[in-house]
């Protein structure tokens, strides 16, 4: 029998203190100059971001957490179609939602999705703290508190663990489990 130790994530783990949001607005902003770049003919300043983009997108930590942020966002929104984009396809991908077991195979993860959304109003209200990343060959995964609220509803904290993996050069989830946490 494995003792049960408790587990904690630190955000202060993330170089350079990263957040997904800077991460996201500093991507929409480059991709935002880019395109007024090549509108206005200006080939030389769009290579320059251009190569900013792909330092960004090349750097791995920062692309885990932008995909993190994205499922998030998709999450907050109740946004299927965008969630579908984010997942890897196959019968490999696993989710765990809060209290239930888990589901494999893409097609049964996105239903499950469906399912959960059923009875919430959008936008949710979501927060995530002691944000960590890691990162190893083309395997990352985030750890969080996740606390989600619904309309009418109270607080409730999740400890989550995201994986993804790097397929011809995007991240995509492989994993989300949220198991219930005692606040």
């Amino acid at each position: 029998m494995v003792p049960l130790m408790h587990c904690q994530a630190k955000a202060d783990d993330i170089e350079g203190n990263l957040s997904a949001e800077s991460i996201i607005s500093d991507e929409q902003t480059l991709q935002r100059d880019l395109q007024i770049a090549i509108e206005e003919e200006n080939y030389d300043e769009a290579a320059k971001i251009r190569d900013d983009l792909r330092h960004l997108h090349e750097d791995s930590k920062a692309s885990v957490l932008t995909a993190n942020s994205r499922f998030y966002d998709a999450f907050r929104r109740g946004d299927l179609a965008t969630m579908q984009n984010l997942w890897a396809k196959g019968d490999q991908v696993c989710c765990v939602h809060p209290g239930a077991n888990g589901i494999v195979r893409y097609d049964y993860v996105m239903e499950s999705w469906e399912i959960v959304w059923m009875n919430y109003e959008f936008p949710l209200e979501i927060e995530l703290k002691n944000v960590m990343v890691h990162v190893k060959g083309d395997f990352g995964y985030v750890t969080c508190m996740e606390f989600v609220k619904t309309k009418g509803s109270s607080w409730g904290g999740q400890f989550v663990t995201n994986v993804f993996e790097r397929i011809n050069g995007q991240w995509y989830i492989c994993i989300h489990h949220a198991s219930q946490a005692d606040l």
